[in-house]
């Protein structure tokens, strides 16, 4: 089946209802990573079978399987095969597999080969948890009272987006149609024209990839204690209003009809709080207070909120009414650019954030610079038949082989990995085991530079023992 790779003994993970089943002994592909990648995954590696041997002594073990990609893929298989066969075939055997940093392949062919695996395999729901461990140094002032999930689309967005170059003739040949007969035929859009030297790009947002993955946030959100059970729906939909906008419409839809009675809406959550404060509250009073403005709307919209207020009440107040709601899971909205300064102002309002690709991608960056950096920043990519993990950082290959570079990002990653698994004791060992390493200001030279006073740096392969050392505290 294989070209140049063997499977090690062990047991292939399967999968039920999109969720894994996890034998004892699975078999997990993993990929070394380029440049840093030859010092980050041996000390990671170390630390999760440490932790594994720890918490289940000798009853759980995985079987590592060494898989080829990115510029040790060349090595292997010839000139440009950055992504073998055996690769995407593993991968997809054995569903769970995790990896370092990979080079993105300078010229035509492959554009990235960490967007490629997960387009190929599906992997819609890229999951960025940004937490703060005690002694990271940070930017922040308060960088504890950041703790949140980025739930990030992962295959549509501008991942799938078609751009045509400026003067090209598709491109040209595209901005004629929408000037001439697309936008004068939608009266929306007004007297807009597109010029005539522009780039012209096309984002796709679907109804489907929308749902699955504000799906999958919820369904995270029921494993979280009470108080971080919040999903927040982050868009541009004040502008963008078929797509961002849909995403945000659609999220609210899925909510709604397939977690009726396990969440509710903010705006629910006005209505029925307006109603409990005052039982004898008219539907024009309810109205009143959830909209803003509302004296100076038109009747018709005036009704129509009141009718607003009407269905809600009626479909809800037995089921969520009296302070029912307040132990569902709470489903919001924000616009993106309030977001990004609410994480900063109001960090411990959020726990799930679900974003679009581009939306996502930023706001994960911006979470991870406030606790420590993305260093220390972890990176899922979930679908309902694979996943893999990875380091959300680079290859920095002119650090590579020096034995100086964090692992941690690849490491929580791991943590990731076997919370995913099931084996929440190993992941909780290493969590504990990074949070007391850093509190005695055991880390690498990234974290040790910007501690006060600047710590002694230990190398890669010293932080991951420092960790390790911590397990049986």
């Amino acid at each position: 089946m294989y070209q140049k790779i063997k499977p090690p003994q062990g047991d292939r993970i399967r999968f039920e209802n999109a969720q894994p089943v996890v034998p004892d002994h699975p078999i997990v592909p993993f990929i070394r990573g380029d440049g840093t990648g030859v010092d980050i995954w041996p000390a990671a590696q170390k630390v999760f079978d440490a932790a594994i041997a720890a918490a289940y002594g000798g009853r759980r073990k995985i079987a590592w399987f060494k898989i080829y990609a990115g510029d040790e893929a060349c090595d292997q298989y010839g000139t440009y095969q950055y992504l073998p066969d055996d690769t995407l075939s593993a991968i997809r055997e054995y569903g769970v597999a995790i990896k370092g940093p990979l080079t993105t392949p300078v010229g035509g062919g492959i554009r990235s080969l960490n967007v490629t695996l997960r387009q190929i395999n599906d992997l819609y729901a890229c999951v960025r948890p940004c937490r703060y461990y005690p002694g990271t140094p940070s930017p922040h002032k308060t960088p504890e009272k950041l703790d949140i999930i980025v739930y990030r689309e992962n295959t549509e967005d501008i991942y799938l987006g078609i751009e045509w170059k400026q003067g090209s003739e598709q491109g040209q040949r595209l901005i004629e149609l929408l000037n001439t007969d697309l936008i004068p035929s939608t009266p929306e859009h007004g007297q807009k024209q597109i010029p005539l030297d522009s780039g012209i790009g096309i984002k796709p947002i679907s109804k489907h990839g929308s749902q699955r993955l504000v799906r999958r946030a919820i369904q995270h959100a029921l494993q979280l204690p009470p108080e971080k059970q919040m999903v927040t729906l982050v868009h541009k939909g004040n502008i963008m209003k078929y797509t961002e906008g849909a995403f945000r419409d659609w999220g609210y839809e899925l909510a709604t009809q397939e977690f009726r009675q396990e969440c509710v809406t903010e705006r629910e959550s006005w209505v029925l709080s307006n109603r409990e404060q005052d039982p004898d509250i008219s539907l024009e009073a309810n109205a009143r207070k959830i909209e803003p403005g509302y004296d100076a709307l038109t009747p018709d919209k005036k009704a129509a909120i009141q009718s607003e207020v009407k269905d809600i009440l009626d479909a809800i107040w037995d089921s969520h009414g009296s302070g029912q709601w307040r132990q569902k899971i709470m489903v919001n909205d924000r616009i993106a650019d309030s977001i990004f300064q609410q994480i900063q102002t109001r960090p411990d309002e959020y726990s799930i954030l679900a974003t679009m690709n581009l939306n996502g991608d930023y706001l994960s960056d911006a979470a991870a610079a406030i606790v420590g950096g993305l260093g220390m920043g972890p990176g899922a990519n979930i679908g309902d038949r694979c996943a893999i993990f990875e380091a959300t950082h680079g290859t920095a290959p002119k650090h590579a082989g020096l034995d100086r570079i964090n692992p941690g990002s690849v490491i929580l990653s791991g943590v990731m990995m076997l919370d995913y698994l099931g084996w929440t004791e190993a992941a909780e060992l290493i969590r504990q085991g990074i949070g007391d390493a850093i509190a005695q200001r055991q880390v690498t030279y990234d974290l040790a530079r910007m501690m006060e006073p600047a710590a002694e740096p230990l190398k890669c392969s010293e932080f991951a023992d420092a960790i390790i050392a911590n397990f049986s505290d």
